[in-house]
């Protein structure tokens, strides 16, 4: 359960802006979307080696 304390004469979208970026950091909503439907393990796996390569890939050139 996520807690956003309030502080005094903070306004509502203050809060509700942090308590956003305190939900997205939780990984909750990645989590529900990915268990929307099943994937075969093989297919995780390839996914998760494609996104390394990318990663890889972008980082490399970001050093030249």
């Amino acid at each position: 359960m996520i807690i956003i304390n309030v502080k005094d004469n903070e306004s509502v979208d203050k809060a509700l802006k942090r308590f956003k970026k305190k939900f997205e950091r939780t990984g909750v909503l990645k989590q529900l979307r990915a268990r929307t439907f099943f994937q075969k393990p093989s297919v995780t796996k390839r996914k998760q080696k494609e996104r390394a390569i990318y990663k890889q890939q972008l980082f490399a050139t970001d050093n030249y």
